[in-house]
C-alpha cells in the first residue's frame, strides 16, 4: 500500500516537472520586462525617433519662429507714413493775405506801361499792322457792278517814308506789296537822292480792263492795283512817266525791279494803255508774273 502511494506520488511529480518545461518552450515570445529598459531611452525614442502612424497624415507644426511678430523698429516707420498721405490729397489753406495780393497783381497787369516817344513813332496812324504804311482804315467798299468793291481798305498817305501825291484806296496786300518795291526795288535805284514822293495816277476804280466795255473787271475795281504817273526826289527833280521813262535809268531799272514784287508790272511800250504811267497790281498767274 504504502508502495503503491510512493510511485503514486512520483509520477504526480514527474507530469508537474514535464509539464512545467512544457510551457517554458512555448513559441510564443516571453514579454519584454520594463525594467530591463531605462527610462531616459524610453522617453526620447518616443519623443524624438518614434514616429506615429497617425502622424504621417497630419501636417507638421509650423515653427514657434514663425509666430513671432516682427520688430516695432521696422514697422514703426511705416505706421508714421499712413496717416501723412492723407493732408497731401487736400489742398493746403491759403494764406490770408493771398487773396488780396492777387487782386493787386490783377489790377497791376491792366496798367499799360508807358513807353519812350522813339518806340511810339509810326505807330499812330499806320494801318495793315504796319508803322511804315500810313493812312487810315476805311469802311468797306461795296458796289451794285459785280466784281468790284473792297472788304478791308484803308487809305494810304505815305509809305516807309515816301510820301502819296494823293491818297490811294487799296488792300492792304497791295500797300505791303508797294512797300517791298519802294525799298528795294525803287530806292536802291536812286542813291543818294532818294524819292521822297510818288505821283499817285490812280488806286481803286470799279472799272473794266483798259477801261474798255466788255473786258474783265480790272484789278483796280478790287483795289488791288496802284497806277504811278511820275516821282518826285530829295534835290526837287521831278520824273514823269510820260516823256522821261525812257530818259531815266533809275525809273527803268525801278519798273523792271517791280515784276516779281507784283503780280503785274505795266509801262511804256507794254500794250499801248500804260504810256504815261505804270501800272502795279496784286493778281497772281499760273505762269508766274506778268511784265511787260
Amino acid at each position: 500500500m504504502k508502495r503503491t502511494l510512493a510511485l503514486a506520488l512520483a509520477f504526480a511529480a514527474i507530469a508537474h516537472g514535464a509539464g512545467a518545461e512544457g510551457l517554458k518552450s512555448s513559441p510564443l515570445p516571453k514579454p519584454r520586462p520594463v525594467a530591463a529598459v531605462p527610462t531616459d531611452l524610453v522617453t526620447t525614442v518616443s519623443t524624438a525617433n518614434a514616429i506615429s502612424p497617425l502622424a504621417l497624415f497630419r501636417p507638421r507644426p509650423r515653427p514657434v519662429v514663425l509666430a513671432v511678430p516682427e520688430p516695432q523698429p521696422e514697422a514703426a516707420p511705416q505706421l508714421a507714413q499712413a496717416p501723412a498721405v492723407a493732408p497731401m490729397l487736400r489742398p493746403r489753406a491759403r494764406p490770408a493775405g493771398l487773396v488780396k495780393g492777387q487782386a493787386v497783381i490783377e489790377k497791376a497787369a491792366l496798367v499799360r506801361v508807358p513807353q519812350d516817344k522813339k518806340s511810339l513813332r509810326g505807330k499812330k496812324g499806320s494801318v495793315c499792322g504796319d508803322p511804315d504804311i500810313r493812312g487810315e482804315v476805311l469802311a468797306p467798299v461795296v458796289s451794285r457792278v459785280k466784281g468790284c468793291g473792297i472788304a478791308d481798305p484803308v487809305k494810304v498817305t505815305s509809305i516807309s517814308g515816301v510820301k502819296f501825291s494823293q491818297p490811294a484806296t487799296i488792300t492792304c496786300d497791295t500797300a505791303k506789296a508797294a512797300k517791298k518795291w519802294i525799298e528795294r526795288g525803287l530806292q536802291p535805284q536812286f542813291g543818294k537822292t532818294p524819292v521822297v514822293q510818288l505821283q499817285i495816277a490812280g488806286s481803286y476804280s470799279c472799272r473794266p480792263r483798259n477801261s474798255i466795255r466788255g473786258n474783265k473787271i480790272s484789278e483796280h475795281g478790287k483795289g488791288r492795283a496802284l497806277d504811278i504817273g511820275g516821282l518826285v526826289l530829295a534835290n526837287g527833280t521831278r520824273i514823269n512817266v510820260a516823256g522821261g521813262y525812257y530818259k531815266s535809268k533809275g525809273m527803268k531799272a525801278a519798273h523792271k525791279a517791280a515784276c516779281g514784287i507784283f503780280g503785274t508790272t505795266l509801262g511804256p511800250g507794254s500794250d499801248g494803255h500804260h504810256e504815261d504811267h505804270l501800272h502795279f497790281d496784286v493778281a497772281r498767274y499760273r505762269s508766274g508774273a506778268y511784265c511787260r
